[in-house]
């Protein structure tokens, strides 16, 4: 598989910054999916970036799937580390009006396997 582009971090904060009253709770109106999508994979790229490997998975559907951080490499059927969540919460995560632990414990997110909670320590990404 070829390198994905190094995601650029002015990109990263503009696309956050267009979906950031949604995220934030301050607009109940839904960002466009285009940009909501932008916003989604660019911070999980950025994940993947700032934190490589392959022993956990992040899903956050229906934008993007990433591995992240080091540790044994998962190559076939379900990886055994896997963190789920949904666009929103996602970006909570991403810019800290959330904390992983709290959200795995309301429901929020999906965490399983040993090295899950791990992205907790790349959390939050930017501070809006």
């Amino acid at each position: 598989m070829a390198p994905r582009k190094t995601v650029n971090p002015a990109d990263l904060r503009e696309a956050l910054l267009r979906v950031g009253p949604w995220v934030s709770g301050s607009s109940d109106e839904k960002p466009p999916r285009a940009d909501l999508a932008a916003a989604v994979r660019l911070s999980a790229r950025t994940l993947e970036q700032i934190a490589p490997g392959s022993s956990v998975e992040v899903r956050v559907p229906p934008f993007v799937a990433v591995q992240c951080i080091e540790g044994p490499r998962h190559t076939r059927g379900t990886p055994p580390n896997v963190v789920e969540t949904d666009p929103r919460t996602w970006l909570r995560l991403v810019v800290g009006l959330e904390v992983f632990d709290d959200a795995v414990g309301t429901g929020g997110v999906d965490a399983s396997g040993a090295r899950a909670g791990e992205i907790a320590h790349w959390l939050p990404l930017l501070r809006l």
